[in-house]
């Protein structure tokens, strides 16, 4: 660590880091994430930090890649290891966002179209009830023109922030998305659910599509997705504990 490197904030219990390692697996196995995307916690114990693997493919994440950063995403103890290009995206919503505890990053490809048309993402089903409260589109060249669309300093994390606001989920157009929670666990549930929602809307549409009356989707309404997402902050933990399970048995932590 060099003089100017942030100092660490201090020792995390090891269940915490293989909780994350195994989050980036988890979002692997559930196809949200390929060979790119990434997904990071702030710091149990000090909240000007936050934890995210080094730059490695999610499916290969060992706790042994977890590298901790400050809210300028400068790293904290990466002894050589390299750092997510768009690591911004995480620092500067932890700085926005005081209740947002974890971050996913993710280009799933069945959400990436509703950044690209008119069409908003809607809750379709309980498990999605979180983005009943709106999924904002975030478009690079409305701030910094052409770019190669990535969030790749902190001036591009504030602006993606700044549309995200209080909202659980926002669509990066022409790239991915970000999903937030109040804990690990919750983001990475979200991220899934993204995913999957997408898949139902397309489904949804094209039989709206083929009906002569064009009868209008019956999507959760504000309420309807705030009080599903209630229930979902606990009963999520049952899908979350699946995962985490499936990851121990592969990899033993």
């Amino acid at each position: 660590m060099s003089a100017a490197d942030p100092k660490s904030g201090g020792p995390i219990a090891a269940e915490r880091i293989a909780d994350l390692a195994a989050a980036s697996r988890i979002l692997a196995a559930q196809g949200v994430v390929d060979g790119f995307g990434h997904v990071s916690m702030r710091h149990p114990q000090v909240p000007d930090r936050y934890l995210m693997a080094r730059s490695i493919a999610p499916a290969r994440v060992t706790p042994e890649d977890i590298i901790e950063y400050d809210l300028e995403s400068k790293p904290c103890n990466a002894g050589g290891r390299s750092s997510f290009l768009e690591r911004f995206i995480h620092g500067e919503i932890y700085k926005a966002r005081a209740d947002v505890m974890s971050v996913v990053h993710s280009h799933s490809p069945s959400v990436i179209p509703f950044g690209l048309v008119g069409v908003p993402m809607q809750a379709m089903f309980h498990n999605a009830g979180f983005l009943a409260a709106g999924v904002p589109v975030f478009d690079i060249r409305e701030k910094f023109g052409a770019t190669d669309l990535l969030v790749s300093n902190g001036l591009k994390g504030v602006a993606l922030a700044e549309v995200m606001g209080r909202r659980n989920v926002a669509l990066m157009r022409a790239h991915g998305s970000v999903a937030c929670g109040p804990t690990l666990q919750t983001a990475v549930f979200r991220a899934v659910y993204t995913e999957v929602n997408a898949r139902i809307q397309h489904w949804t549409l094209a039989l709206a599509g083929s009906l002569k009356d064009g009868a209008p989707m019956a999507a959760l309404d504000g309420e309807e997705g705030r009080l599903a997402d209630v229930i979902n902050q606990t009963a999520g933990m049952r899908a979350w504990e699946l995962w985490r399970a499936q990851v121990r048995t592969q990899v033993g932590w």
